[in-house]
């Protein structure tokens, strides 16, 4: 496989005793070799179901696009990122119990991630007021940044339309999906999390379907530390 040596710094997992950590990451990455197998390739449409996205690619560069801060104020992705290793996590929205659980629990993993020398950063469809609202009532410190227009999602592949049924269900439980975007899209995306490098390089990357389904804080982490280590081994020494 061509793509093959985009899972070399994970290679050495499969040497060591099996523990814990390294069964739940091998389990990711299984899901992650199954993935490119398959062929999925960087999409630029909104799929018509979460069984139907196609994320990008491991080693593909990191789409910049347009975003917006807490605060409102235009940005771009690239802009954020600011050139450092970044965790990027995309979520659905303040209104779904499982997005505030795994924010909630990425708080835990937080520090580490920083002492590794990456910055944490979470996207979703909200609009900023409705960022502000995750923000105080989570407690985060993390970087939230509204994808109110879905061309993050889009960007990355891991776009999907909220069909008829399921909108007007989410609205007997008070969740109106164009209140919360302010845009008439109905897009949401399958629960991401994506590991950057420096230059911008996606080095790993974890979607499911089923939004229940969420990668645990300390396999980000795991992945965090091995894709930091092959880079720190890789580095020149002077």
């Amino acid at each position: 496989m061509k793509d093959s040596r985009i899972l070399l710094p994970f290679a050495a997992l499969w040497q060591r005793e099996p523990t814990l950590e390294t069964s739940m990451i091998r389990h990711a990455l299984a899901v992650l070799m199954l993935t490119a197998a398959s062929g999925w390739a960087a999409a630029a449409e909104i799929a018509a179901s979460a069984t139907e996205i196609r994320p990008i690619l491991l080693g593909s560069k990191m789409p910049d696009v347009a975003l917006r801060t807490v605060e409102g104020k235009p940005t771009t992705l690239a802009k954020q990122v600011g050139g450092k290793p970044a965790i990027l996590v995309f979520y659905r929205g303040g209104w779904c119990p499982y997005c505030n659980l795994q924010l909630s629990e990425l708080r835990l993993v937080e520090d580490q991630a920083k002492a590794l020398g990456y910055q944490m950063i979470a996207i979703s469809p909200d609009r900023p007021e409705e960022l502000s609202k995750s923000l105080d009532a989570g407690d985060l410190t993390y970087t939230l940044l509204s994808d109110s227009q879905a061309d993050a999602l889009r960007a990355f592949g891991i776009g999907f339309r909220v069909d008829d049924a399921t909108t007007a269900q989410y609205r007997e439980f008070g969740i109106d999906l164009e209140a919360a975007s302010g845009a008439s899209h109905r897009a949401l995306p399958v629960p991401s999390v994506f590991i950057v490098d420096a230059e911008g390089t996606l080095q790993f990357g974890y979607s499911h379907p089923d939004y229940t389904v969420r990668i645990p804080g300390d396999v980000i982490l795991a992945a965090a530390k091995a894709i930091a280590e092959r880079r720190d081994h890789l580095q020149p020494r002077r």
